[in-house]
């Protein structure tokens, strides 16, 4: 079981969580502005906005796509030439000539992976604020501090840890002051209908009775949503509607699930999927395209046990990228691989004009140095020979000379090949 934090403490990504976590309270204090707040529509709102926020980056590794496409065709032409080579200097021509293929068209090794490789550490810390909300959302956590200040006591805690225990909930309830405040809010605001019930009820909490159900009332007004409470699971819901016979609720607890394996399916079949002819490559999108069927069905598995807003969350953040896939695959599609790979090349033009570079320095340097590689055994036998020749040809030596000893040496030699002849 996870231990709770207030906040993400994860270096990059609790950073970047800090200020996701901005925009979630701000969207959190619009809605209790005009007299709706509620966590699940909070939960919504912010994931269209930090997933349109997350557009540009989409839209620029579906443009490095396409002009890989452009580029693919040559590519695979150099890695057939060079198919079956591992010697140094085959191995540094095929880079050179790779190197020349990424600057004619102006395209760069990493240019799709890039833009996802960013998105990464953003999709974490959405997450992170989604499940630690009462750390990023100021009056929801205003909203239990109150009682977590109360239930830090010392007459209180002991009661209160045995509770978590019974209850298989992990929760960080040690230390002291502040920390533990943090620890016992983040409990409070996971606990479930009928676990709310249960904590009223302990002996030890009787004069805290009237102050737990009324912070009780509040959790639930918030966390409503389409007539559920959303700090409930879907298999919690489900077993409770069959036993009080509420059959809708029970279908839109199924729904949740549901709806999060077909949103994700649909969103990865939605995604462009080329092939490159490279086996290889083939091979490894093959095994993606099967990561992208169990994932679907993984986070199904996995949302019927998390609570609803988890859920909500991931159905809300597939129903964007549908959405913005249909969008920026219509775009794609519009445009014109070549015009971008000329766009590419303009950019890349600027950048090392700006730098003082000359062009194509980085192929004329691979060049040079598959060279320094080829030339070193042409170059020994050369000087082997010219040094022959300097040799043969040296007749007017001095008699007492390294050249005239070693003409003494070549015509003994030539002697004594002819006499065996």
């Amino acid at each position: 079981m996870e231990i709770l934090l207030s906040k993400s403490t994860m270096p990059i990504i609790g950073w970047i969580a800090q200020l996701l976590g901005w925009i979630m309270n701000g969207i959190y204090i619009v809605l209790d502005a005009i007299g709706i707040p509620n966590i699940g529509l909070a939960i919504i709102f912010y994931t269209i906005i930090v997933y349109m926020l997350m557009t540009p980056l989409q839209v620029k590794q579906q443009k490095m796509s396409k002009m890989m496409s452009v580029v693919q065709p040559e590519m695979q032409k150099v890695q057939k030439k060079y198919q079956g080579k591992r010697d140094q200097a085959s191995q540094m021509k095929m880079q050179e000539e790779t190197m020349a293929i990424y600057q004619k068209y102006g395209v760069s090794p990493t240019g799709s992976c890039l833009p996802l490789l960013i998105q990464m550490p953003l999709l974490f810390a959405l997450y992170q604020v989604i499940y630690h909300i009462p750390g990023y959302v100021t009056k929801v956590g205003e909203m239990f501090s109150g009682l977590a200040v109360k239930l830090s006591q010392a007459n209180f805690l002991e009661s209160l840890t045995q509770f978590a225990t019974d209850n298989k909930i992990a929760a960080q309830l040690s230390g002291t002051g502040e920390a533990l405040q943090k620890g016992i809010t983040d409990f409070l605001y996971l606990l479930k209908p009928a676990q709310w019930e249960k904590l009223a009820d302990i002996n030890g909490f009787s004069s805290l009775k009237t102050t737990i159900e009324q912070t009780a009332a509040q959790s639930r007004q918030v966390n409503m949503f389409a007539g559920i409470n959303i700090s409930e699971s879907p298999w919690d819901v489900i077993k409770n509607g069959i036993e009080a016979g509420t059959w809708i609720l029970v279908i839109v607890a199924v729904l949740v699930p549901v709806l999060a394996w077909f949103t994700q399916w649909l969103n990865y079949k939605l995604m462009p999927q080329q092939t490159t002819g490279n086996p290889q490559q083939d091979s490894m999108q093959g095994s993606m395209k099967m990561m992208n069927t169990i994932m679907p069905i993984f986070s199904a598995f996995m949302c019927v046990t998390f609570s609803m807003g988890i859920g909500i969350y991931w159905i809300a953040g597939a129903v964007i990228r549908c959405i913005q896939q249909v969008v920026i695959n219509r775009k794609i599609a519009g445009m014109d691989a070549e015009e971008l790979v000329k766009k590419s090349q303009e950019k890349q033009a600027k950048k090392r004009a700006k730098k003082g570079l000359p062009e194509k320095k980085i192929t004329q340097q691979a060049r040079v140095n598959v060279r320094n590689i080829q030339e070193p055994n042409r170059g020994s036998r050369n000087n082997t020979n010219d040094s022959t020749e300097y040799y043969k040809n040296a007749t007017n030596a001095r008699p007492d000379s390294i050249t005239a000893k070693a003409n003494m040496v070549r015509q003994f030699d030539e002697k004594n090949n002819k006499k065996k002849k």
